[in-house]
């Protein structure tokens, strides 16, 4: 397994895996139009000095992970999913881990992040990795997020 800084290579099979675990998997029912930053990932990530990374096993896109930097010191956290084959093989901690490698570089001192309520496996690697769930009035900044029965989480870092 590998993962690489987003290079648009992998277009398809990034949409592809986002939409298949949101809709099929979790039963959540997003589309593509729903979510412009899967159309312009290059603008909506890395331009604005975030990042985007792809975990790969022989090729085939299994993970990705998206980091969008805000202000005051703050980013989001987007677009974390992983191939249910692929969840045993420690494939969400190293993207997880690239992420922090990055927030380290950047002087990111909060990240904050949206998550489906039936997604109570991420819950808890969330909750593991140190966030904590919070309520909209605790949102350190603006922060716009899909209003499907989403839970937020902030990790000060």
């Amino acid at each position: 397994m590998e993962i690489e800084a987003y290079s648009g290579k992998y277009d398809g099979e990034i949409v592809s895996l986002i939409l298949g675990i949101q809709n099929q998997e979790a039963g959540i029912g997003r589309s593509l139009e729903e979510q412009p930053d899967l159309k312009d990932i290059r603008g909506c990530y890395q331009d604005g000095g975030g990042q985007f990374w792809v975990a790969l096993s022989d090729g085939r896109v299994v993970g990705t992970l998206g980091l969008m930097l805000r202000e005051d010191g703050c980013a989001v956290m987007k677009k974390f999913f992983v191939d249910r084959e692929y969840r045993s093989q420690r494939v969400g901690l190293a993207l997880y881990k690239r992420l922090h490698s990055h927030t380290e570089k950047t002087g990111v001192r909060h990240i904050l992040l949206d998550t489906p309520s039936v997604a109570h496996a991420s819950h808890r690697f969330y909750e593991t990795a140190g966030f904590r769930r919070i309520t909209p009035a605790e949102l350190p900044i603006p922060y716009t997020y899909p209003d499907r029965d989403s839970l937020l989480y902030l990790l000060d870092l």
